[in-house]
This record gives structure tokens, C-alpha cells and sequence, in this order.
């Protein structure tokens, strides 16, 4: 009989820890949503003792989602295992997910302490942890390089002290398939209480194996696979849940078992987790990548048009990447809009159709044919804006010239003032606007990237722009989408402001409660 793999996604903390720039509280809520519509079993969405901010998001997103267990992680010690329950406290389920050096090198020099106080660490943790739910994961960190006999008893004491589920990670990329495979093999031939827990596998990607070791960990009875979607994380990222599921999708009955993904949502998912995370995404990179599905060579287009599954596996359709173009115009009603939005995947509660409509109506008025592409990328950018924002960009008007010289004249709503500043600038328009914008709002910004992006294909295209902003020490993503590319560029800019204020305001109501 066909058994069940688990499907953790950690993209929200472990693939968060390697972006560029912190997400929002609304950023990770809506990537939350995307991961619940796949059907993502389990999602840990922070690690709540390491700042107030990820405190929040856990909490928020503890309170919209339904469907998913949400897991936190902690370190073993107290303060972290009580600050992850308290940030998922409104949930009557949920998962702490502690983890501790267990390898020779982890525990000589790092944690500075012998095996057996590793084993007393754990135990001591999972039992507090206990005080709060039985849903226990613990992680051997560096499980790759650990000694399997000292992996195999703390792996035993783990258990008998309550946890559920042990977590063997290639923390470092380390192994091989057969490599990993055996340690798996052997915790099931020497651990004693081995089938009173699930046993996991968490593996990054240094050596490019980290897909491979998940699937050899199946085979050799893991029954929970951790990873990201697309990949991302520490160094060269996690496992890819995206390939892990469409291999096991695939192989179901080689490897006899499967998963309760609604695989449909793969490409979508996938989408939104490398747009709002400045993430891109590899040409070829399986599954997902917008070469995945192409065929160039004269040959392959033949095998192709005769029968897709000539040099095709998987059909795109499986993981829901749509083909079909939309063409919309300004003669287009709302129920139009709509009715498209829910055909390619989208429910009425992620966007906001007025915003989406007002938006569309303004490309329709400048392209005359608005795209399927164009319409998600609106969605989504709109999804994105809070309402109502501080800072709004009222008009602007730019004068340059073929030597560099460039003038801006910015108005911005500012909360209930509006304000007007001009800047001038031998760097060129974007340069111009970006020092009009800033001399409104005052804020002292460092620019560390700027990203253009053509998002569909001619002399329509929508241009986005991804900024990253250094401010106080922090770094702030900004997006902003529009034909043309001055626009789209004070678009980021304003984006990135309003996250700063939005931060401000939260530092703000801390120290008053302090």
C-alpha cells in the first residue's frame, strides 16, 4: 500500500533567512496563503525569539490559516521554546520545532559542550516543549557529519523523551544519495522506539544534492521531506519542494508513495514566493523554469507537435502553468476581469477587484490588448499595497536630456499633507526622482540594488523594478510595476517608503509599551 510523504515547507524561515531584505507581515501572510491553497502539510513560518517582527508574523499568520500545521522553531533553550508557543498560542495545534548541533565539529566548536550534555539539552527541551503541545520535532543539526552511533542514541533519548518527529538535516550539503540513504537505513536497524516517531529529512543543496538525498531518504523510509519552494535558503538553498513533489508524482509506484499536494498550484505558488522574495528564477530550472516547457530544437518541436510526450514528461497543465493568452481591452467590464482572474487560479479574497479594475482600465488605455501576464502582475502588485498608504505619488514631471542632466518635480500625499520637491541630477531621470522623492520624506536611504525587469514581451511590456534600500541597518525590498519606467521606478521607491513608515510606527508603539 502506498504511503503518505509529509510535505514541510520552510520558506518562510529558513528560505527568508537568505534574502535580501526582510519580508513583511503581509508579504508572508500572502505566501502562507499560496502554500495552504497547495496543500502544504506542514509550514514553519519563523523563529520567533530572534526579533519582534518575526514574533508578528507568526502570530498573524497563526490566526488566517486554517488548513496547515504551523510550526515554529526554537533553539534549545527555554525562553526560545516558550516564545514560539506564545507566538502560536491562538492555534490549539501546532508544532515547536527544535534543533541542536549533534556532530563532532558542532559540538567541540560551537556549543562547547560534551555529548551527554547535548543529550540532556535535548531531552530537558522536548520536555518544556511538551508543556505547551505533543506536536515535538527535533533536529539533529549536522545529522550529514554526525557519527552514526552517537546520531542513533540521541536520535533514541529524543523519542522516549516525547518527540514525534526527528528531523536528520544535511546541514552543510554534505553527503551523497547513497551516503545519506544509509544513515537513514541504519537509524531504522538500530534504534530501538525508531517507529514511535516520523523520521524527516531537511538537506541543502551545496553539492547540487539535496533533491537526490530527499528521494534517497524515501526510499529508505523517511516519511516527512523538508525544503522550500524554488529551492531558496541558506547558501545555495534547500531541497525544491517543486521537484521533490513532480518526482514523486511521477514515480509513485517505483518509490510506492505519495503526496496530498494540489500540484495545480505548483506553478502559481512558485510565482508569487520568487516575485515577492526578489527571488528570480532560472531559466532552467526544473519544474518551474520558463524554459521547463520549451522546445527550440527543429526536431523536438516535430516530436512535439505530433505528441507532447515525446520530450515531455510532465504535462504543464499537472502543475498548473496555463498557456492561454488574455485578451482584454478597455471596453472590458469588472465581471470580465473577474471571471479571468478566477480561471487562472485566483480566489476574490486575494485581491482587490476595484484596485485590480482602476489599474487594468489605465494599462488597457495605454497597451489597447491587456495580456494574462499583465493581469496577475497587476493582482498582484495591488495585493501588495496597504490601505490606505502614508506616502501616495501624487504626479511627477522629469526633464532629461542625452548628457546625463536630468530634473525632477515630484507631489506626494504624505498622511494629510501634500508636498512638492524638485531635485536635479547628472545621473539621469530615475537618480532625479529617486532624490525629489527623498527629500519629502526625509528619510536617510542607501540604494544598495536596482532591478528592471521586462514583464511580458514588445514595446508594451510592463517594466518592474526591484530596489533594495539600506535604512538604520535594515534592508527594504521596493516593487513597482508600469509601462513606463520612471514610473515604475518612483513606484518601488514609494513602496519601500511606506514599509520604512510602517516599521517606524511599530518601533514607535514598542518603546511606548516599554
Amino acid at each position: 500500500m502506498s504511503e503518505r510523504i509529509i510535505i514541510f515547507d520552510t520558506s518562510l524561515r529558513d528560505g527568508e533567512q537568505a534574502l535580501q531584505a526582510s519580508l513583511s507581515v503581509k508579504e508572508k501572510l500572502q505566501i502562507a496563503l499560496a502554500l495552504e491553497r497547495m496543500n502544504i502539510d506542514i509550514m514553519e513560518v519563523g523563529f520567533p525569539i530572534s526579533s519582534p517582527g518575526d514574533f508578528n508574523s507568526v502570530r498573524e499568520i497563526s490566526k488566517v490559516i486554517k488548513n496547515t500545521t504551523i510550526c515554529s522553531l526554537a533553539r534549545c533553550v527555554d525562553q526560545d521554546i516558550d516564545v514560539a508557543a506564545d507566538a502560536m498560542s491562538v492555534l490549539k495545534d501546532f508544532r515547536i520545532h527544535i534543533f541542536l548541533g549533534t556532530s563532532t565539529l558542532h559540538i567541540s566548536s560551537k556549543l562547547k559542550k560534551s555529548f551527554d550534555e547535548i543529550i540532556s539539552m535535548a531531552v530537558r527541551s522536548i520536555k518544556r516543549a511538551q508543556r505547551y503541545t505533543n506536536d515535538i520535532e527535533f533536529s539533529c543539526e549536522d545529522a550529514g557529519r554526525t557519527p552514526i552511533d552517537n546520531l542513533c542514541k540521541i536520535v533514541e533519548c529524543a523519542i522516549t523523551a516525547g518527540a514525534t518527529t526527528i528531523n536528520i538535516p544535511d546541514t552543510v550539503g554534505y553527503t551523497l544519495p547513497n551516503q545519506f540513504g544509509k544513515i537513514i537505513k541504519l537509524l531504522y536497524q538500530k534504534v530501538p522506539n525508531i517507529d514511535k516517531a516520523v523520521i524527516s529529512v531537511h538537506c541543502h543543496d551545496d553539492l547540487g544534492m539535496a533533491v537526490g538525498n530527499s528521494i534517497s531518504a524515501i526510499l529508505f523510509g523517511a516519511r516527512q521531506i523538508e525544503g522550500t519552494m524554488n529551492g531558496i535558503g541558506e547558501r545555495a538553498g534547500n531541497a525544491a519542494l517543486e521537484e521533490i513533489i513532480m518526482a514523486i508524482n511521477l514515480k509513485k509506484k517505483e518509490l510506492n508513495v505519495h503526496t496530498n499536494i494540489k500540484t495545480n498550484e505548483i506553478y502559481r505558488t512558485s510565482k508569487i514566493i520568487s516575485q515577492i522574495c526578489n527571488m528570480p528564477i532560472s531559466a532552467n530550472k526544473a519544474i518551474v523554469g520558463s524554459n521547463a516547457f520549451a522546445h527550440s530544437s527543429g526536431i523536438h518541436q516535430d516530436g512535439i507537435l505530433k505528441n507532447r510526450e515525446n520530450y515531455e514528461i510532465i504535462s504543464p497543465q499537472v502543475i498548473g502553468l496555463k498557456e492561454v493568452q488574455l485578451n482584454l481591452t478597455s471596453r472590458s467590464g469588472r465581471a470580465a476581469v473577474k471571471h479571468r482572474m478566477k480561471v487562472m487560479g485566483y480566489k476574490e479574497n486575494e485581491y482587490d477587484i476595484n484596485k485590480l479594475y482602476t489599474s487594468f482600465l489605465k494599462l488597457a488605455d495605454k497597451k489597447g490588448q491587456v495580456f494574462d501576464y499583465d493581469l496577475e502582475a497587476l493582482a498582484f502588485i495591488n495585493n501588495q499595497e496597504e490601505t490606505p498608504e502614508f506616502f501616495q505619488l501624487e504626479h511627477f514631471n522629469i526633464q532629461s536630456s542625452s548628457t546625463g542632466l536630468a530634473k525632477a518635480s515630484v507631489t506626494m500625499i504624505c498622511g494629510k499633507k501634500i508636498l512638492t520637491k524638485s531635485s536635479k541630477t547628472s545621473n539621469g531621470p530615475v537618480n532625479a526622482i529617486y532624490k525629489a522623492i527623498n527629500k519629502i520624506s526625509g528619510y536617510s536611504m542607501l540604494l544598495q540594488k536596482f532591478q528592471l525587469l521586462a514583464k511580458g514581451k514588445g514595446k508594451d511590456a510592463l517594466g518592474q523594478v526591484d530596489i533594495i534600500v539600506e535604512y538604520k541597518n535594515r534592508k527594504f525590498h521596493g516593487i513597482g510595476l508600469a509601462t513606463d519606467i520612471i514610473e515604475s521606478s518612483a513606484k518601488a521607491m514609494i513602496y519601500v517608503l511606506n514599509n520604512i513608515w510602517r516599521s517606524n510606527q511599530v518601533t514607535l508603539r514598542l518603546n511606548k509599551l516599554s
